[in-house]
């Protein structure tokens, strides 16, 4: 193992994932998009937002974390 204080990088490839949501789930993150727009003035697609919504519900989850994510 290299003495270096940084560790090796994590994999930074993106994974395409596809779903199919209700219409519903559509327009609050429509709502959602609109609402960020108006916080930050700048728009952002729905689908651009989701991976950092993802990321923050799981990273917000302290049970998951400390269960399951060792």
């Amino acid at each position: 193992m290299p003495d270096l204080k940084l560790a090796r990088l994590p994999d930074r490839k993106p994974v395409k994932l596809a779903i199919e949501i209700m219409p519903h789930l559509e327009q609050a993150l429509a709502d959602y998009a609109a609402a960020y727009e108006a916080a930050y003035g700048k728009h952002e697609k729905p689908a651009d937002l989701i991976p950092y919504m993802l990321h923050a519900f799981l990273e917000s989850d302290r049970e998951f974390s400390r269960k399951w994510r060792k």
